[in-house]
């Protein structure tokens, strides 16, 4: 294995947002939480320029439904996405967020927000878009810190969640446990804990499976560290692929794509910082990397999504605009013909000039949290993708009147749900219930 530009994240965003931390800092604009360990830090984020000429913070009080229209909904510019509701940071027990994802109960059909917080996982009734409850929160294995964030997944009815301090492990919760809660919000407890690592940047999940696979983890040379989910409330360990050192994200699938040779088989799509590196987890006592592709305006590669045929992956790389290695945000557009030679990486320069952070892709529907650009909705086709073009058809901007290139703003979405819902975390102001009208 060739030396790897870093193992940590950390170490090469945080000179690049020393600066605007100190700054704020200094204004007493925000105090972190707690101290924590520099090591295990990842994607340390700034707090929100809110408007370009002043630092203010960021909306702090609910909000209901606001329609876009005229551009607008309410002080959001906004195309084709609606606001059903905003539930602040400070209702959910957290200083920040990061990220979230989304559980249907198959027994009821209500939908909840699984928001990712400084202090723990808040559940959030979002059923009723433009009434959220918030149900309750599980605090953090560990001590609390602004700068540590948390990654939440969900398999057979439980939320399986990891983060970045040095003993959290992987938290299990029973989403069941949801449904008859006396006294809301209540304060939860984990059902179990896997203690197979320390801290971890992210968690995927492949449901067919039933395997989970946490990345940036104190093990496994920070590369796909597996676990046997099957039987949620008692994760065991099923293996290590180590081969290209640290993985920041990553997306398993049983394959059905163009290549011939492996559909059929479980493959891992991985953002290793420098290249997108597939490898075959069939076996995952022998797991085997099929290939690993740089391109050349790579600074972070940070984290992608497949098309539903399994022929392109769509990422993105979290350094190349601050690094000016681009001129606005950018996707990259991979073409997966082959498995161990796919097509270099090309670029599709959007409109804005935020970072780009996480993405998710829906039938023909791309959707990025896009930093200060808020999120970004695009449509796919064969056609387009091989000509290297994306079009956007909605947006809704979260941090209205600002798209520099800093980390601050959007963190994550969820596009998922049945009823058209669509959730968007913030780092620094809290979760957007949203409504997609395209």
């Amino acid at each position: 294995m060739r030396a790897r530009r870093s193992n940590h994240s950390l170490r090469a965003i945080l000179p690049r947002a020393a600066a605007t931390v100190s700054l704020l800092l200094a204004i007493g604009l925000f105090a972190p939480a707690g101290a924590g360990d520099d090591e295990h830090v990842k994607d340390a984020k700034t707090p929100l320029l809110h408007e370009a000429d002043t630092l203010q913070p960021v909306v702090e009080e609910p909000l209901g439904e606001m329609r876009c229209e005229e551009g607008m909904a309410g002080p959001f510019p906004c195309e084709n996405v609606d606001l059903q509701s905003f539930v602040p940071i400070t209702a959910m027990a957290g200083v920040t967020g990061n990220d979230v994802w989304g559980w249907t109960d198959p027994q009821t059909g209500r939908e909840y927000a699984l928001m990712g917080t400084s202090h723990g996982t808040t559940f959030v009734d979002v059923t009723e878009p433009t009434q959220p409850e918030i149900v309750g929160t599980l605090p953090t294995s560990g001590i609390p810190d602004f700068f540590l964030w948390r990654d939440i997944k969900v398999y057979e009815d439980h939320a399986l969640i990891g983060a970045e301090h040095s003993s959290h492990g992987l938290q299990v919760f029973d989403l069941t446990r949801l449904r008859n809660v006396p006294v809301k919000p209540a304060v939860f407890t984990a059902d179990t804990v896997y203690r197979g690592f320390g801290y971890s940047h992210n968690v995927a999940v492949n449901e067919e499976t039933g395997y989970a696979y946490a990345v940036g983890s104190n093990t496994c040379n920070g590369g796909l560290h597996m676990i046997d989910v099957r039987d949620p409330k008692n994760p065991t360990f099923a293996g290590c692929f180590s081969d290209d050192g640290y993985t920041h994200d990553v997306q398993c699938v049983i394959y059905r794509g163009p290549d011939g040779r492996f559909r059929g088989r479980e493959i891992c799509f991985a953002s290793n910082e420098d290249t997108v590196t597939i490898v075959d987890v069939t076996d995952k006592s022998n797991p085997v990397m099929l290939s690993r592709t740089g391109y050349g305006t790579s600074a972070y590669t940070h984290q992608g999504w497949l098309t539903p045929d399994h022929r392109w992956f769509l990422f993105g790389d979290e350094l190349d605009e601050q690094g000016a290695r681009v001129p606005n945000t950018t996707t990259y557009i991979m073409e997966l013909r082959k498995l161990t030679s796919p097509a270099t990486p090309v670029p599709y320069f959007h409109e804005t000039q935020s970072i780009d952070h996480n993405m998710f892709i829906r039938d023909r529907l791309v959707y990025q949290s896009n930093y200060m650009a808020g999120l970004r909705i695009l449509e796919h086709d064969r056609r387009s993708l091989r000509s290297g073009q994306l079009d956007e058809v909605g947006y809704f901007d979260v941090v209205p009147a600002l798209d520099v290139r800093e980390f601050a703003g959007t963190w994550s979405n969820y596009p998922y749900f049945d009823s058209g819902t669509v959730l968007v975390s913030t780092i620094e102001s809290g979760l957007f219930v949203l409504r997609p009208t395209v």
